[in-house]
Protein backbone atom coordinates (compact mmCIF):
# COMPACT_ATOMS: atom_id res chain seq x y z
CA UNK A 1 0.00 0.00 0.00
CA UNK A 2 1.31 3.40 -0.95
CA UNK A 3 2.11 5.70 1.91
CA UNK A 4 0.13 8.94 2.08
CA UNK A 5 1.82 12.26 1.17
CA UNK A 6 1.33 13.52 4.71
CA UNK A 7 3.12 10.51 6.18
CA UNK A 8 5.95 10.88 3.66
CA UNK A 9 6.42 14.53 4.65
CA UNK A 10 6.43 13.64 8.34
CA UNK A 11 9.07 10.99 7.76
CA UNK A 12 11.20 13.47 5.82
CA UNK A 13 10.68 16.13 8.52
CA UNK A 14 11.42 13.93 11.52
CA UNK A 15 13.87 11.43 10.02
CA UNK A 16 15.57 13.15 7.15
CA UNK A 17 17.94 10.25 6.79
CA UNK A 18 19.09 10.74 10.41
CA UNK A 19 18.45 8.39 13.38
CA UNK A 20 15.90 10.55 15.26
CA UNK A 21 12.61 9.82 17.04
CA UNK A 22 9.75 8.50 14.98
CA UNK A 23 6.72 10.81 14.66
CA UNK A 24 4.55 8.94 17.17
CA UNK A 25 7.24 8.82 19.83
CA UNK A 26 8.11 12.45 19.19
CA UNK A 27 4.50 13.52 19.69
CA UNK A 28 4.29 11.46 22.89
CA UNK A 29 7.42 13.18 24.19
CA UNK A 30 5.89 16.57 23.38
CA UNK A 31 2.73 15.63 25.29
CA UNK A 32 4.76 14.54 28.32
CA UNK A 33 6.69 17.81 28.30
CA UNK A 34 3.49 19.83 28.00
CA UNK A 35 1.92 17.86 30.84
CA UNK A 36 4.94 18.46 33.08
CA UNK A 37 4.82 22.17 32.24
CA UNK A 38 1.11 22.30 33.11
CA UNK A 39 1.83 20.67 36.46
CA UNK A 40 4.50 23.24 37.24
CA UNK A 41 2.21 26.12 36.23
CA UNK A 42 -0.67 24.74 38.34
CA UNK A 43 1.65 24.29 41.32
CA UNK A 44 2.89 27.87 41.01
CA UNK A 45 -0.70 29.16 40.74
CA UNK A 46 -1.75 27.11 43.80
CA UNK A 47 1.12 28.50 45.85
CA UNK A 48 0.34 32.04 44.71
CA UNK A 49 -3.35 31.61 45.60
CA UNK A 50 -2.55 30.12 49.01
CA UNK A 51 0.01 32.68 50.13
CA UNK A 52 -1.90 35.65 48.68
CA UNK A 53 -5.02 34.42 50.46
CA UNK A 54 -3.09 33.98 53.69
CA UNK A 55 -1.84 37.57 53.54
CA UNK A 56 -5.32 38.95 52.97
CA UNK A 57 -6.98 36.80 55.62
CA UNK A 58 -4.32 37.88 58.11
CA UNK A 59 -5.21 41.50 57.39
CA UNK A 60 -8.93 40.75 57.63
CA UNK A 61 -8.47 38.89 60.94
CA UNK A 62 -6.61 41.84 62.45
CA UNK A 63 -9.22 44.30 61.18
CA UNK A 64 -12.05 42.12 62.44
CA UNK A 65 -10.41 41.85 65.87
CA UNK A 66 -10.06 45.62 66.05
CA UNK A 67 -13.68 46.16 64.97
CA UNK A 68 -14.94 43.59 67.49
CA UNK A 69 -12.99 45.10 70.36
CA UNK A 70 -14.13 48.58 69.39
CA UNK A 71 -17.76 47.45 69.19
CA UNK A 72 -17.57 45.99 72.71
CA UNK A 73 -16.01 49.18 74.04
CA UNK A 74 -18.73 51.32 72.46
CA UNK A 75 -21.47 49.10 73.83
CA UNK A 76 -19.96 49.06 77.30
CA UNK A 77 -19.73 52.86 77.36
CA UNK A 78 -23.31 53.12 76.16
CA UNK A 79 -24.54 50.60 78.75
CA UNK A 80 -22.84 52.46 81.59
CA UNK A 81 -24.73 55.61 80.63
CA UNK A 82 -28.07 53.94 79.90
CA UNK A 83 -28.17 50.92 82.18
CA UNK A 84 -31.48 49.43 81.07
CA UNK A 85 -31.36 50.36 77.37
CA UNK A 86 -29.93 46.92 76.41
CA UNK A 87 -33.21 45.34 77.50
CA UNK A 88 -34.60 46.83 74.27
CA UNK A 89 -31.48 47.23 72.12
CA UNK A 90 -30.10 43.70 72.51
CA UNK A 91 -33.28 41.76 71.56
CA UNK A 92 -33.79 44.05 68.56
CA UNK A 93 -30.19 43.50 67.49
CA UNK A 94 -30.62 39.71 67.76
CA UNK A 95 -33.84 39.79 65.73
CA UNK A 96 -32.29 42.02 63.05
CA UNK A 97 -29.22 39.78 62.70
CA UNK A 98 -31.38 36.65 62.47
CA UNK A 99 -33.64 38.24 59.84
CA UNK A 100 -30.72 39.44 57.70
CA UNK A 101 -28.95 36.07 57.87
CA UNK A 102 -32.17 34.21 57.10
CA UNK A 103 -32.96 36.41 54.11
CA UNK A 104 -29.58 37.00 52.46
CA UNK A 105 -26.99 34.64 53.96
CA UNK A 106 -28.37 31.47 55.58
CA UNK A 107 -24.86 29.97 55.59
CA UNK A 108 -23.68 32.83 57.83
CA UNK A 109 -25.61 31.63 60.88
CA UNK A 110 -23.81 30.18 63.87
CA UNK A 111 -20.11 29.68 64.41
CA UNK A 112 -18.72 29.22 60.90
CA UNK A 113 -16.51 26.25 61.70
CA UNK A 114 -19.22 23.65 60.86
CA UNK A 115 -19.63 25.28 57.44
CA UNK A 116 -15.91 24.89 56.72
CA UNK A 117 -15.98 21.26 57.86
CA UNK A 118 -18.99 20.50 55.65
CA UNK A 119 -17.31 22.13 52.64
CA UNK A 120 -14.11 20.24 53.43
CA UNK A 121 -15.98 16.95 53.18
CA UNK A 122 -17.75 18.07 50.01
CA UNK A 123 -15.85 20.86 48.18
CA UNK A 124 -18.77 21.31 45.76
CA UNK A 125 -20.65 22.98 48.64
CA UNK A 126 -17.99 25.68 49.01
CA UNK A 127 -19.89 28.02 46.69
CA UNK A 128 -22.95 27.93 48.93
CA UNK A 129 -21.20 27.89 52.31
CA UNK A 130 -18.05 29.94 51.71
CA UNK A 131 -18.90 32.74 49.31
CA UNK A 132 -17.46 36.23 49.75
CA UNK A 133 -20.92 37.86 50.20
CA UNK A 134 -21.64 35.37 52.99
CA UNK A 135 -18.26 36.13 54.56
CA UNK A 136 -18.90 39.88 54.43
CA UNK A 137 -22.34 39.54 55.99
CA UNK A 138 -20.83 37.27 58.66
CA UNK A 139 -18.25 39.91 59.58
CA UNK A 140 -20.79 42.73 59.70
CA UNK A 141 -23.42 40.82 61.69
CA UNK A 142 -20.93 39.43 64.23
CA UNK A 143 -19.57 42.93 64.83
CA UNK A 144 -23.13 44.22 65.13
CA UNK A 145 -23.96 41.54 67.69
CA UNK A 146 -20.91 42.51 69.75
CA UNK A 147 -22.19 46.08 69.49
CA UNK A 148 -25.41 45.01 71.25
CA UNK A 149 -23.75 42.81 73.88
CA UNK A 150 -24.20 39.30 72.45
CA UNK A 151 -22.06 36.58 74.02
CA UNK A 152 -20.29 35.65 70.78
CA UNK A 153 -16.70 35.16 69.73
CA UNK A 154 -14.99 36.22 66.52
CA UNK A 155 -12.76 33.13 66.14
CA UNK A 156 -15.34 30.86 64.49
CA UNK A 157 -16.42 33.57 62.04
CA UNK A 158 -12.74 34.26 61.30
CA UNK A 159 -12.32 30.60 60.30
CA UNK A 160 -15.25 30.77 57.87
CA UNK A 161 -14.19 34.11 56.43
CA UNK A 162 -10.60 32.89 56.02
CA UNK A 163 -11.73 29.79 54.16
CA UNK A 164 -13.96 31.96 51.93
CA UNK A 165 -10.98 34.17 51.06
CA UNK A 166 -8.94 31.09 50.14
CA UNK A 167 -11.77 29.82 47.94
CA UNK A 168 -12.05 33.20 46.18
CA UNK A 169 -8.32 33.38 45.39
CA UNK A 170 -8.24 29.83 44.05
CA UNK A 171 -11.26 30.43 41.84
CA UNK A 172 -9.85 33.72 40.57
CA UNK A 173 -6.63 31.98 39.52
CA UNK A 174 -8.59 28.97 38.24
CA UNK A 175 -6.91 26.54 40.58
CA UNK A 176 -8.84 23.35 41.40
CA UNK A 177 -10.50 23.57 44.80
CA UNK A 178 -9.60 20.80 47.25
CA UNK A 179 -10.26 20.04 50.89
CA UNK A 180 -6.67 21.05 51.66
CA UNK A 181 -7.39 24.61 50.54
CA UNK A 182 -10.29 24.91 53.01
CA UNK A 183 -8.28 23.29 55.79
CA UNK A 184 -5.40 25.70 55.20
CA UNK A 185 -7.71 28.71 55.22
CA UNK A 186 -9.45 27.65 58.42
CA UNK A 187 -6.18 26.87 60.20
CA UNK A 188 -4.69 30.20 59.20
CA UNK A 189 -7.83 31.89 60.53
CA UNK A 190 -7.36 30.31 63.97
CA UNK A 191 -3.67 31.24 63.99
CA UNK A 192 -4.42 34.86 63.09
CA UNK A 193 -7.36 35.20 65.49
CA UNK A 194 -5.48 34.01 68.58
CA UNK A 195 -1.91 34.78 67.45
CA UNK A 196 -1.24 31.06 68.02
CA UNK A 197 0.40 29.41 64.97
CA UNK A 198 0.82 25.99 66.58
CA UNK A 199 -2.85 25.96 67.57
CA UNK A 200 -3.79 26.64 63.94
CA UNK A 201 -1.94 23.54 62.80
CA UNK A 202 -3.38 21.47 65.65
CA UNK A 203 -6.89 22.67 64.85
CA UNK A 204 -6.44 21.65 61.22
CA UNK A 205 -5.31 18.16 62.22
CA UNK A 206 -7.88 17.60 64.93
CA UNK A 207 -11.05 19.27 63.67
CA UNK A 208 -10.94 20.31 60.01
CA UNK A 209 -9.11 17.41 58.37
CA UNK A 210 -10.64 13.96 58.28
CA UNK A 211 -7.52 12.53 56.59
CA UNK A 212 -4.45 14.68 57.09
CA UNK A 213 -2.03 14.08 54.23
CA UNK A 214 1.52 15.32 53.91
CA UNK A 215 0.78 17.70 51.04
CA UNK A 216 -2.08 19.19 53.06
CA UNK A 217 0.26 19.60 56.03
CA UNK A 218 2.68 21.65 53.95
CA UNK A 219 -0.17 23.79 52.61
CA UNK A 220 -1.53 24.36 56.12
CA UNK A 221 1.82 25.27 57.63
CA UNK A 222 2.60 27.64 54.77
CA UNK A 223 -0.71 29.46 55.14
CA UNK A 224 -0.35 29.60 58.93
CA UNK A 225 3.17 31.04 58.69
CA UNK A 226 2.10 33.78 56.26
CA UNK A 227 -1.01 34.71 58.28
CA UNK A 228 1.07 34.66 61.48
CA UNK A 229 3.67 36.98 59.98
CA UNK A 230 0.95 39.44 58.94
CA UNK A 231 -0.53 39.34 62.44
CA UNK A 232 2.90 39.76 64.02
CA UNK A 233 3.76 42.71 61.77
CA UNK A 234 0.53 44.57 62.53
CA UNK A 235 -0.35 43.59 66.10
CA UNK A 236 3.08 42.78 67.53
CA UNK A 237 4.23 39.77 69.50
CA UNK A 238 1.45 39.76 72.08
CA UNK A 239 0.13 37.00 74.36
CA UNK A 240 -3.63 36.78 73.77
CA UNK A 241 -4.76 36.22 77.38
CA UNK A 242 -1.68 37.63 79.08
CA UNK A 243 1.24 35.75 80.60
CA UNK A 244 0.52 33.22 83.34
CA UNK A 245 3.72 32.07 85.08
CA UNK A 246 2.19 29.99 87.87
CA UNK A 247 2.57 26.21 87.99
CA UNK A 248 1.31 23.29 90.06
CA UNK A 249 3.43 20.91 92.08
CA UNK A 250 3.03 17.14 92.01
CA UNK A 251 0.21 17.09 94.56
CA UNK A 252 -1.66 19.77 92.65
CA UNK A 253 -1.27 17.84 89.39
CA UNK A 254 -2.79 14.76 91.01
CA UNK A 255 -5.71 16.55 92.68
CA UNK A 256 -6.91 19.44 90.53
CA UNK A 257 -6.88 18.11 86.91
CA UNK A 258 -9.27 15.19 87.60
CA UNK A 259 -11.80 17.54 89.24
CA UNK A 260 -11.45 20.16 86.49
CA UNK A 261 -11.65 17.50 83.78
CA UNK A 262 -14.73 15.77 85.17
CA UNK A 263 -16.63 18.98 85.95
CA UNK A 264 -15.62 20.74 82.72
CA UNK A 265 -16.32 17.70 80.56
CA UNK A 266 -19.76 17.16 82.08
CA UNK A 267 -20.89 20.79 81.87
CA UNK A 268 -19.34 21.32 78.43
CA UNK A 269 -20.94 18.10 77.17
CA UNK A 270 -24.34 19.28 78.38
CA UNK A 271 -23.82 22.58 76.57
CA UNK A 272 -22.98 20.75 73.32
CA UNK A 273 -25.93 18.43 73.70
CA UNK A 274 -28.27 21.39 74.18
CA UNK A 275 -26.94 23.26 71.14
CA UNK A 276 -27.20 20.17 68.93
CA UNK A 277 -30.74 19.46 70.11
CA UNK A 278 -31.87 22.99 69.21
CA UNK A 279 -30.01 22.93 65.89
CA UNK A 280 -31.67 19.65 64.90
CA UNK A 281 -35.10 20.71 66.10
CA UNK A 282 -35.36 18.01 68.77
CA UNK A 283 -38.10 18.80 71.26
CA UNK A 284 -41.02 21.22 71.37
CA UNK A 285 -39.04 24.37 72.12
CA UNK A 286 -36.40 23.56 69.49
CA UNK A 287 -39.07 22.92 66.87
CA UNK A 288 -40.77 26.23 67.70
CA UNK A 289 -37.42 28.04 67.46
CA UNK A 290 -36.73 26.58 64.00
CA UNK A 291 -40.23 27.49 62.82
CA UNK A 292 -39.93 31.12 63.99
CA UNK A 293 -36.18 31.97 63.91
CA UNK A 294 -36.54 35.76 64.15
CA UNK A 295 -38.93 35.51 67.09
CA UNK A 296 -36.63 32.99 68.77
CA UNK A 297 -33.64 35.32 68.28
CA UNK A 298 -35.60 38.18 69.85
CA UNK A 299 -36.44 36.07 72.92
CA UNK A 300 -32.81 34.94 73.18
CA UNK A 301 -31.78 38.57 73.07
CA UNK A 302 -34.08 39.29 76.01
CA UNK A 303 -32.35 36.54 78.02
CA UNK A 304 -28.87 37.85 77.12
CA UNK A 305 -29.86 41.43 77.94
CA UNK A 306 -31.38 40.45 81.29
CA UNK A 307 -28.25 38.52 82.27
CA UNK A 308 -26.02 41.41 81.22
CA UNK A 309 -27.94 43.97 83.22
CA UNK A 310 -28.24 41.69 86.27
CA UNK A 311 -24.52 40.83 86.23
CA UNK A 312 -23.38 44.43 85.96
CA UNK A 313 -22.07 43.84 82.45
CA UNK A 314 -19.86 40.81 83.15
CA UNK A 315 -21.66 38.57 80.65
CA UNK A 316 -21.56 40.97 77.69
CA UNK A 317 -19.47 40.18 74.62
CA UNK A 318 -16.57 37.74 74.41
CA UNK A 319 -15.68 37.93 78.12
CA UNK A 320 -12.05 38.53 77.15
CA UNK A 321 -11.29 41.23 79.72
CA UNK A 322 -12.61 39.25 82.69
CA UNK A 323 -10.81 36.11 81.52
CA UNK A 324 -7.50 37.92 81.23
CA UNK A 325 -7.82 39.44 84.69
CA UNK A 326 -8.54 36.02 86.21
CA UNK A 327 -5.60 34.38 84.45
CA UNK A 328 -3.13 37.10 85.40
CA UNK A 329 -4.42 37.15 88.98
CA UNK A 330 -5.40 40.83 89.01
CA UNK A 331 -8.97 40.30 90.14
CA UNK A 332 -11.72 37.94 91.19
CA UNK A 333 -15.09 37.21 89.67
CA UNK A 334 -18.31 36.49 91.54
CA UNK A 335 -19.05 32.79 92.05
CA UNK A 336 -22.00 33.08 89.67
CA UNK A 337 -19.94 34.48 86.78
CA UNK A 338 -19.30 31.09 85.15
CA UNK A 339 -22.93 29.91 85.20
CA UNK A 340 -24.21 33.35 84.11
CA UNK A 341 -21.76 33.53 81.20
CA UNK A 342 -22.71 29.95 80.25
CA UNK A 343 -26.40 30.90 80.16
CA UNK A 344 -25.70 34.00 78.03
CA UNK A 345 -23.54 31.99 75.62
CA UNK A 346 -26.13 29.22 75.34
CA UNK A 347 -28.93 31.74 74.70
CA UNK A 348 -26.84 33.39 71.98
CA UNK A 349 -25.86 30.08 70.37
CA UNK A 350 -29.35 28.60 70.19
CA UNK A 351 -30.68 31.83 68.67
CA UNK A 352 -28.91 30.95 65.42
CA UNK A 353 -27.38 34.40 64.93
CA UNK A 354 -23.87 34.63 63.44
CA UNK A 355 -21.04 34.39 65.97
CA UNK A 356 -18.55 31.97 67.43
CA UNK A 357 -18.30 30.20 70.77
CA UNK A 358 -14.50 29.94 71.14
CA UNK A 359 -13.84 33.01 73.28
CA UNK A 360 -17.11 32.85 75.25
CA UNK A 361 -16.45 29.18 76.07
CA UNK A 362 -12.98 30.02 77.33
CA UNK A 363 -14.54 32.78 79.42
CA UNK A 364 -17.09 30.33 80.87
CA UNK A 365 -14.24 27.96 81.66
CA UNK A 366 -12.36 30.76 83.40
CA UNK A 367 -15.44 31.39 85.54
CA UNK A 368 -15.65 27.75 86.53
CA UNK A 369 -11.90 27.72 87.15
CA UNK A 370 -12.29 30.70 89.48
CA UNK A 371 -15.04 28.79 91.30
CA UNK A 372 -12.80 25.73 91.48
CA UNK A 373 -9.88 27.75 92.86
CA UNK A 374 -11.97 28.52 95.94
CA UNK A 375 -12.05 24.77 96.64
CA UNK A 376 -8.24 24.58 96.43
CA UNK A 377 -7.10 27.77 98.19
CA UNK A 378 -3.56 26.47 98.78
CA UNK A 379 -2.79 26.27 95.05
CA UNK A 380 -2.14 29.18 92.62
CA UNK A 381 -5.48 30.58 91.47
CA UNK A 382 -4.28 31.44 87.95
CA UNK A 383 -3.17 27.88 87.31
CA UNK A 384 -6.53 26.49 88.43
CA UNK A 385 -8.40 29.03 86.28
CA UNK A 386 -6.39 27.77 83.31
CA UNK A 387 -7.36 24.16 84.06
CA UNK A 388 -11.01 25.19 84.34
CA UNK A 389 -10.73 26.80 80.91
CA UNK A 390 -9.26 23.76 79.21
CA UNK A 391 -11.66 21.39 80.99
CA UNK A 392 -14.80 23.22 79.92
CA UNK A 393 -13.53 24.11 76.43
CA UNK A 394 -12.63 20.49 75.69
CA UNK A 395 -16.01 19.47 77.08
CA UNK A 396 -17.66 21.72 74.47
CA UNK A 397 -15.57 21.18 71.33
CA UNK A 398 -13.91 17.80 72.09
CA UNK A 399 -10.56 18.92 70.62
CA UNK A 400 -8.06 18.34 73.47
CA UNK A 401 -4.88 18.93 71.45
CA UNK A 402 -6.17 22.22 70.03
CA UNK A 403 -7.39 23.39 73.44
CA UNK A 404 -4.10 22.70 75.20
CA UNK A 405 -1.98 24.35 72.51
CA UNK A 406 -4.27 27.40 72.27
CA UNK A 407 -4.09 28.00 76.00
CA UNK A 408 -0.40 27.24 76.25
CA UNK A 409 0.39 29.73 73.46
CA UNK A 410 -2.23 32.29 74.52
CA UNK A 411 -0.96 32.43 78.12
CA UNK A 412 2.75 31.57 77.70
CA UNK A 413 2.23 28.83 80.29
CA UNK A 414 4.55 26.08 79.07
CA UNK A 415 5.07 24.94 82.64
CA UNK A 416 1.41 23.89 82.77
CA UNK A 417 1.49 21.53 79.80
CA UNK A 418 1.29 18.30 81.84
CA UNK A 419 -1.74 19.25 83.99
CA UNK A 420 -3.37 20.83 80.91
CA UNK A 421 -3.09 17.61 78.94
CA UNK A 422 -4.28 15.54 81.89
CA UNK A 423 -7.34 17.76 82.33
CA UNK A 424 -8.06 17.72 78.60
CA UNK A 425 -7.91 13.92 78.33
CA UNK A 426 -10.30 13.46 81.25
CA UNK A 427 -12.68 16.17 80.00
CA UNK A 428 -12.77 14.62 76.52
CA UNK A 429 -13.73 11.22 77.90
CA UNK A 430 -16.42 12.62 80.19
CA UNK A 431 -17.87 14.85 77.46
CA UNK A 432 -18.09 11.90 75.07
CA UNK A 433 -20.12 10.04 77.67
CA UNK A 434 -22.51 13.01 78.09
CA UNK A 435 -22.78 13.96 74.39
CA UNK A 436 -21.78 11.30 71.89
CA UNK A 437 -21.54 13.62 68.86
CA UNK A 438 -18.81 16.22 68.64
CA UNK A 439 -20.38 19.67 68.48
CA UNK A 440 -18.83 21.02 65.28
CA UNK A 441 -19.15 17.69 63.47
CA UNK A 442 -22.79 17.41 64.44
CA UNK A 443 -23.52 20.95 63.28
CA UNK A 444 -21.56 20.39 60.05
CA UNK A 445 -23.95 17.58 59.16
CA UNK A 446 -26.74 20.14 58.91
CA UNK A 447 -24.87 21.90 56.09
CA UNK A 448 -24.02 18.80 54.07
CA UNK A 449 -26.86 19.19 51.62
CA UNK A 450 -27.64 22.26 49.52
CA UNK A 451 -31.40 21.88 50.03
CA UNK A 452 -30.82 22.10 53.78
CA UNK A 453 -28.95 25.36 53.31
CA UNK A 454 -31.64 26.81 51.12
CA UNK A 455 -34.29 25.61 53.47
CA UNK A 456 -32.98 27.82 56.24
CA UNK A 457 -33.80 30.90 54.24
CA UNK A 458 -37.46 30.11 53.81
Amino acid sequence: MDRSPLRKRLEILFNGGMPTLKPRKYLEALKRSASALDLQVNLAKRRLATFSGAILLGLVAIGFAWAGDRAQHVFRSFQLRFEYAPLILTPLGFAFAAAVARRWAPAAKGSGIPQVMAAGRRPELAGALLSLPTALIKLVLTTLLLLVGASVGREGPTVQVSAAIMVAFHRFLRVPLTSGVLIAGGAAGVAAAFNTPLAGVAFAIEELAAAFEQRVAVLVMGAVVVAGLVSLALAGDYVYFGAMRQTLGLSGMLLVPPVAGIAGGAVGGLFSRTILAFARGNGRFATAARSHPVRAAFLSGIVVASLGVASGGLTWGTGYETTRLLIEGYGEAPIWFGPAKLAATAATAISGVPGGIFAPSLSVGAGFGELLSRCFPSYPAGAIVLLGMVGYFVGVVRAPLTAVIILMEATASRGMIVPLFLTAIIADAVSKFVCHDKLYHGLAGLFDEKPAIAGQSK
